[in-house]
């Protein structure tokens, strides 16, 4: 007698997926969970480092504090009028470099810019100079012809890529970026030759070094009221990235603005810039590095790579200046640590990736 029972058919679609998602289940699945996802290591990772920096320092012993040195009232004070600010000041720092950065290299479709190429550092030294030398050297005259010049290098770079009539976009603008910011260098290097060898060069030369040692509260609430507002923007406008990131024809057949909203996103990032730049001197290589690690972490896709790309370079020029208030006596400048660690991993990650890519 033959068995009722009927042979099993084909697999349907939704029977697969069950059975699939039921084997999955039981080994953990293909798709990253909450432990595995980059951005969850990475927040961990800054929230570790942020609490470990409070306590790198040279007072009262040299690298890390102890529990016992909690108690002691000149500590406290160390750490919550000089650390805490200089801790923020760093992650914000690094923040609105690494996305400045991503949307410079986006924007204008060259994955080699940042504003160190683009006539904005070159700039912003050269306010610096002028304010240092001609303009009575003042904190607040110093920062604002900082920031003025690096929104003018930018503009400048910009025009002049428009004006060149060789080569495709990507060459005019690189060959603009270095034609103005030669041009800014040499009218600093004109300041540090009528600079007072005493008083006003050593000024002019440890700015452009870059650093944060003399950050304080009241500088750090001058930077948020412009550097909040344009990381917002940024951020907010993520999205758009991709499309803007297109030619204008392209960008224009899917009903985007594309003009207006790359002048928003360039007023954002350029403003930004301007102001820590104006503050912590010339810090470079960290908006060009840190974009491209963030792409290769989280992918192409503006909306992941952004925020990473804000994390990443947080992250990394906190780092860099916590080595370089604690590793010696004597204080590192930002800007050098920033130069020598972002230089080594642009070589480590282009050469790593034409060996993978066989070119």
């Amino acid at each position: 007698m033959k068995s009722a029972t009927p042979s099993p058919g084909p697999i349907t679609p939704v029977q697969g997926a069950t059975k699939t998602h039921g084997a999955d289940a039981g080994q953990g699945g293909p798709h990253p969970g909450l432990l595995r996802h980059p951005f969850f290591w990475l927040t961990a990772l800054i929230v570790i480092s942020l609490c470990a920096s409070a306590l790198l320092g040279r007072y009262p012993g040299p690298y890390v504090s102890l529990p016992s040195d909690f108690n002691d009232a000149l500590w406290r004070e160390i750490l919550i009028n000089l650390r805490l600010p200089r801790i923020i000041a760093a992650f914000l720092l690094g923040m609105v470099l690494s996305a400045s950065g991503l949307v410079f290299q986006m924007i204008f479709r060259n994955p080699l810019v940042d504003s160190g190429f683009l006539g904005v550092s070159a700039g912003a030294a050269f306010g610096a100079s002028l304010g240092i030398v001609i303009l009575g050297g003042a904190v607040i005259v110093v920062q604002g012809c900082a920031a003025l010049f690096a929104c003018l290098g930018l503009g400048m770079s910009y025009i002049l890529a428009r004006r060149i009539r060789m080569g495709g976009w990507v060459l005019r603008l690189v060959l603009a970026g270095i034609a103005v910011s030669a041009l800014y260098t040499s009218g600093t290097g004109v300041f540090k030759y009528l600079a007072d060898p005493l008083k006003q060069l050593p000024d002019i030369t440890f700015w452009m070094l870059g650093g944060l040692w003399g950050i304080t509260w009241t500088d750090l609430a001058n930077m948020l009221p412009v550097v909040v507002p344009g990381l917002l923007v940024i951020y907010l406008m993520r999205w758009r990235l991709n499309l803007l990131s297109l030619r204008d024809e392209t960008a224009f057949s899917l009903a985007a603005r594309a003009g207006r909203e790359r002048l928003v996103l360039l007023a954002a990032a350029v403003l930004s810039t301007a102001v820590v730049v104006a503050k912590a001197g010339q810090i470079s290589w960290v908006g060009l590095i840190v974009p491209h690690i963030s792409r290769r972490v989280f992918g192409a896709d503006a909306q992941r790579a952004l925020p990473g790309s804000l994390l990443l370079g947080g992250f990394f020029v906190l780092v860099c200046d916590d080595v370089g208030r604690t590793v010696l006596s004597g204080e590192i400048p930002l800007g050098i640590l920033t130069s020598f660690v972002g230089a080594a991993l642009f070589l480590a990650l282009f050469m790593s990736r034409s060996v993978r890519s066989g070119v």
